[in-house]
């Protein structure tokens, strides 16, 4: 199944803000993403159609299993690839947001094979 950039930035943001507050609600995700509470209602209500989410009566949101595996990949390559052009020289905006937009077009392939590169050849 494909999933579009757009929903895995949003379970990405949900795994962070899962790492920092007691319970999860549309209007943090709102204020995190810097978008209305309206758009955030209807992403998850598609993340939730789509097996990602659930969400309780109170509204608190968790990811499912299927959410948080794609969560944790997202995160995963944000942090390694930021940290990578950072080491690199790129200066730390720059290093963030590029690897905002890396982290969802490259292979898993290629997202291995770099990774495995720069952990052998870390000083």
């Amino acid at each position: 199944m494909t999933i579009h950039e757009s929903a895995e930035n949003y379970l990405e943001t949900i795994l962070i803000l899962s790492k920092r507050l007691p319970v999860v609600r549309s209007v943090d995700i709102a204020a995190e993403m810097n978008f209305k509470k309206s758009s955030i209602s209807v992403a998850m209500k598609k993340l939730r159609e789509n097996g990602y989410i659930e969400v309780t009566d109170s509204g608190f949101i968790t990811l499912t299993d299927t959410g948080r595996e794609i969560a944790d990949m997202i995160y995963e390559r944000h942090t390694f690839l930021s940290e990578w052009l950072k080491n690199l020289g790129v200066d730390e905006k720059t290093a963030a947001e590029d690897a905002c937009r890396m982290e969802h077009t490259i292979s898993k392939e290629s997202f291995s094979a770099i990774k495995k590169y720069v952990n052998e050849h870390q000083p």
